[in-house]
């Protein structure tokens, strides 16, 4: 467990949930309150842009991310909370 608002995640720990999860983009919450008022939704993001964002700003990450096994569950929609409990049963 890690609380990234006082212990920031690494570029190392970005990349390996990125290397889990596909993209950087599956990584990157666009409900930031930073999102809009970056003006980021009027820009095509690449995926280094997203990798930059979300290492430089926790808020950029989705939340919760889960790492179970080498399996990583990533946001808190319903379907990927029963994925994750249903992991760790």
């Amino acid at each position: 467990m890690q609380d990234i608002k006082t212990s920031s995640i690494t570029v190392e720990q970005v990349e390996e949930m990125k290397d889990m999860a596909g993209t950087y983009e599956s990584l990157f919450s666009r409900r930031a309150m930073k999102y809009r008022s970056m003006d980021l939704n009027e820009k095509t993001l690449t995926e280094e842009d997203y990798k930059i964002h979300i290492t430089e700003e926790y808020t950029f990450l989705k939340r919760p991310v889960f790492v179970v096994d080498g399996k990583i569950f990533i946001g808190n929609s319903k379907k990927v909370v029963e994925a994750f409990l249903a992991e760790i049963q």
